[in-house]
C-alpha cells in the first residue's frame, strides 16, 4: 500500500455521524480522498457543510446494505455506519440489523475487490452486561440475543464475525475497533445517550432522569481522543478487535451532579426504572491499545464537558 497521501482515498460510511465527520476530518488534513457513504437515516446533510469546502471530499447518499459501486482505486474501507443511540434500537431495529450484517459484507467486499485495509467500527456493547469488569478484549460477553437491545449488540458481533472471516478465509488487511461512550462538540441534541440527555435537561432546567438508583457506572472518552485512537488501530498492524475509550469509571448518579456543576443548573434528579439489559459496569480495559499502539486518552472529563457544553448552548441557543 503506497505512503503516498495524494494516492489514499478512503470509503467511509456512516460519515455523516457524530463519530463519522470527525475521523473523516482527520483523514482529509492527511491529504487523502474521502468518499463518504450515508442514507442520513439518523445524520443531518447540513452537518457535513463543513466537510464539503474540503479538497478531496465527496458525498454519497447511499445504504450501505444494499449494493452498490464505487468507481476508481480504494486504498481503506472504513464501516462506521448504523444507528447506535438506544432511541434508535426501537425506531430502526431492522435497519440496524442489516447495516450491521449485509453492510458489513458488501463493505468488506469492496475492500477486498479493491485490495484495501478494512476498518470496523464495533463497540462495547458486543460484551452486553459484562460479568468481568473492566472489559478486555478476550472477554467473549454477557448479551442478550432476543433483548430489545439486540438488534445493535448482535449485529455488531455479526460485523466482528464477518470482518475476522474475511481476514482468515480471503487475507484481507482488517482492523476491528470496539467503541466505549463517546461524548464531544456535534452530538444529536436528541441522541438518546446519557450525555446529550442529562446536559439538555440541565440546560433546559429540567429534571435530569437518571434510570435505576444510578449505581450504574460508565467511563467517558472524549470525540478527539477516541478518534485518534480508531487512526491508531487503522496505521497498525494488528488485526484482532482493540478497545477505545476512557478507563476512568463513574456510576451515572456522579455523573448527572457533575453535568449539574458544569451547566451551573438547578435542575434536580429524578429516578425512573432501569431499562430491559442496560449494563450495570462499562469501563475499557486498553492494556492492549497502550502497549501495542502507544495510545491513551488525554482529555480530562472536566475539560470535555466544559466544551461539549458550550456546544449544546450554543446549538439550543439556534
Amino acid at each position: 500500500m503506497t505512503s503516498n497521501p495524494a494516492a489514499q482515498h478512503a470509503v467511509v460510511s456512516g460519515g455523516a455521524g457524530f463519530i463519522g465527520r470527525a475521523v473523516v476530518a482527520k483523514l482529509l488534513e492527511r491529504g487523502w480522498r474521502v468518499t463518504v457513504l450515508d442514507n442520513l437515516l439518523t445524520a443531518r446533510r447540513e452537518a457535513l457543510a463543513p466537510l464539503r469546502e474540503r479538497a478531496g471530499f465527496e458525498f454519497v447518499e447511499q445504504d450501505v446494505s444494499v449494493p452498490f459501486e464505487v468507481d476508481g482505486d480504494v486504498s481503506h474501507v472504513l464501516h462506521l455506519a448504523s444507528p447506535a443511540s438506544p432511541v434508535d434500537f426501537s425506531a430502526y431495529p431492522v435497519e440496524i440489523v442489516r447495516v450491521g450484517t449485509l453492510g458489513t459484507d458488501n463493505l468488506l467486499q469492496l475492500a477486498l475487490d479493491k485490495g484495501a485495509r478494512f476498518l470496523l467500527a464495533s463497540t462495547s456493547e458486543v460484551y452486553g452486561d459484562p460479568l468481568v469488569h473492566p472489559q478486555p478484549e478476550s472477554y467473549w460477553g454477557n448479551a442478550n440475543s432476543i433483548g430489545p437491545r439486540s438488534c445493535y449488540d448482535e449485529s455488531k458481533r455479526c460485523a466482528e464475525a464477518f470482518t475476522m472471516a474475511y481476514h482468515r478465509a480471503h487475507g484481507l488487511d482488517t482492523r476491528i475497533v470496539r467503541i466505549f461512550n463517546t461524548y464531544g462538540p456535534g452530538m444529536r441534541l436528541d441522541d438518546g445517550r446519557v450525555v446529550p440527555n442529562f446536559v439538555g435537561q440541565a440546560l433546559r432546567g429540567e429534571p435530569l432522569t437518571v434510570y435505576g438508583d444510578g449505581s450504574q457506572t460508565r467511563s467517558f472518552c472524549y470525540l478527539d481522543d477516541l478518534v485518534a485512537g480508531m487512526l491508531a488501530v487503522l496505521d497498525g498492524g494488528d488485526p484482532l478487535p482493540f478497545n477505545i475509550g476512557n478507563p476512568v469509571e463513574t456510576s451515572v448518579l456522579e455523573f448527572a451532579r457533575r453535568i449539574i456543576a458544569a451547566t451551573g443548573s438547578r435542575s434536580e434528579i429524578v429516578f425512573r426504572p432501569l431499562p430491559e439489559d442496560d449494563p450495570r459496569q462499562r469501563c475499557p480495559d486498553i492494556a492492549r491499545a497502550s502497549t501495542l499502539l502507544g495510545w491513551r486518552p488525554s482529555v480530562e472529563l472536566e475539560e470535555g464537558l466544559a466544551l461539549t457544553v458550550d456546544y449544546f448552548k450554543a446549538a439550543l441557543a439556534r
